[in-house]
């Protein structure tokens, strides 16, 4: 039960598994969730691997026990219940430090260090082939602190901000590391595995949920770049890919900053999902891009209170940590309505990139500390809602309105209570309950952001969302727009081994369409880099 010590799990590994009170075993936690279905009788599930046991000063077979032929305790023989033989999958990455007949002086260019940047250079490192990264902000720290500014006074660095820097858009998020792609080969837990090598907490590698808040994330970024430096790359921050040169649909250099050119043969875009000046020039050059469906909608904040009465009971909404929810709809109209990014204990953050355009995201540190509850709650959009079908139409949907939204606030987070929304009228003040942000804020009156048709499927499935968590249509909910950007609009082209049209371009990660949050975005970064193993050095 919630109010029971996690101590009590060593005595009931040993009940379970029928063993003498003074067994002595090695264990460790496998998985961990929350059971809510039966409030306000609610449990936590483990999972647990066991991989010694020692009786009376020997070691046992873990399978004799398993089949009960160890103790008198276990004399009749059968096999234990709730208990097996498991083999856990290790995610195995190519050989390191091999001979690569990539030229030396042609190292492979990483553009962008957010988590696809960030595990491909960290594979590439390993393997001894010293890439070069090219991210456009700055450094973490620097970013924090640059970002924080813009928090407080307004003043926009459109190359170092809440999107672009070192870690990407993530390090500014709530840092959820769930992902719902299949892993058959591992590289899921090999991502946790490896965040928790570079100082991130152990839980996150058993949690059914696991995140790890913006504060501690950016500390761990920095520990695997200096891996990286250790291993051989560089970096260049402050810099960005503004040109490439190609030859016969091949990649040979690639300029930065739109003065210097790097030779290179491989070049990983790892751009994220807001580099739209980047996509324009790609364009240009002739990579094979489309436009993609994505979700637009408005952050919305509710106290976490009662978010935790809610999905855990009154008996222990004090006592657990600041909950989550998952909501969804399907809507007659054919549009989906959901949850994006929940961000309990969290904040709702100006995360604008560029002038006179505003969007917000949601953040948490990693205590989820605040007193609102915030998600995005979204309408689907596809490319039949963008004005032509260029492959950089969605990029131009978000910026319209993110104009909209800048204007609404006149450079300030426009804000709105759910049910003025309803009835189209300006808010003027808060409820029972005011907003936790980051940025300054502005009463306005969004409707007139989306068609008619997205607002009424915004109203629907907030008041559907109020069958399964009460009040969740409450009136003093708080509305902040525009929740534009939840994934890439644009999918840059790639092959079954991951490249481009222009031969040596790799994209992976969310900007190019692959991925969509911190560890599906790790996850495609690795396999980008064993991509580029496997043409210049093939598996043995």
């Amino acid at each position: 039960k919630p109010d029971e010590s996690e101590k009590k799990l060593k005595n009931m590994i040993i009940h379970t598994l029928k063993l003498p009170a003074d067994a002595q075993i090695e264990w460790k936690i496998f998985k961990k969730s929350l059971d809510a279905r039966h409030k306000p009788d609610i449990y936590y599930v483990y999972s647990v691997d066991v991989y010694n046991v020692i009786i009376s000063g020997k070691n046992i077979a873990l399978n004799d026990i398993i089949e009960g032929k160890i103790t008198k305790k276990q004399k009749h023989k059968m096999q234990i219940k709730n208990a097996s033989m498991a083999c856990i999958n290790e995610f195995d990455f190519p050989a390191k430090d091999v001979n690569y007949s990539l030229d030396s002086h042609k190292r492979p260019v990483i553009a962008g260090f957010g988590p696809a940047g960030i595990f491909a250079a960290l594979k590439l490192a390993e393997a001894g082939l010293k890439p070069i990264v090219i991210e456009r902000g700055e450094p973490v720290d620097e970013r924090r602190k640059t970002v924080e500014n813009f928090w407080n006074t307004g003043e926009l660095d459109t190359e170092s901000n809440v999107q672009f820097g070192e870690g990407g858009a993530g390090t500014f998020s709530d840092g959820k590391l769930n992902t719902l792609v299949k892993d058959p080969l591992g590289r899921n837990r090999f991502v946790l595995d490896t965040f928790v090598s570079f100082g991130a907490p152990e839980k996150i590698t058993y949690e059914n949920k696991p995140h790890i808040g913006t504060d501690i994330l950016s500390k761990v970024i920095a520990a695997m770049r200096e891996e990286i430096l250790h291993l051989g790359g560089t970096f260049e921050f402050e810099s960005c890919v503004t040109d490439i040169r190609v030859e016969n649909q091949k990649i040979k250099a690639v300029e930065i900053n739109h003065n210097t050119w790097m030779e290179t043969e491989v070049c990983v875009l790892a751009l994220g999902h807001s580099a739209r000046d980047t996509f324009e020039m790609l364009h240009k050059t002739g990579l094979f891009m489309e436009p993609k469906a994505f979700a637009i909608g408005f952050r919305v904040e509710h106290p976490q209170r009662d978010i935790n009465r809610s999905q855990y009971g009154e008996k222990y909404a004090e006592l657990l940590e600041a909950a989550p929810y998952k909501v969804t709809a399907n809507l007659a109209n054919g549009r989906g309505v959901y949850s994006f990014c929940m961000c309990p204990g969290g904040y709702v953050v100006n995360a604008s990139s560029e002038e006179k355009r505003l969007a917000v995201n949601g953040m948490s540190y990693s205590d989820r500390g605040s007193k609102n509850a915030n998600s995005a709650i979204i309408v689907s959009v596809t490319p039949d809602d963008f004005d032509g079908t260029d492959a950089l139409s969605g990029v131009e949907f978000q910026r319209r309105l993110e104009e909209k939204s800048f204007a609404l606030g006149n450079g300030k987070i426009p804000q709105q209570l759910f049910g003025d929304y309803c009835e189209n009228k300006k808010s003027t003040g808060y409820g029972t309950f005011s907003s936790e942000t980051r940025g300054e804020t502005a009463f306005s009156n969004l409707r007139g952001l989306f068609s008619d048709e997205m607002e009424q499927s915004f109203i629907e499935g907030m008041h559907s969302f109020a069958k399964h968590i009460p009040e969740f249509d409450r009136n003093d909910a708080i509305l902040s727009g525009v929740e534009s950007r939840t994934s890439s609009p644009v999918r840059i082209r790639r092959d079954e081994a991951f490249e481009a049209n222009i031969r040596g371009i790799y994209p992976c990660g969310e900007g190019a369409g692959y991925a969509g949050g911190i560890t599906s975005a790790a996850m495609d970064g690795m396999k980008v880099a064993e991509a580029v193993i496997r043409k210049y050095q093939p598996f043995q």
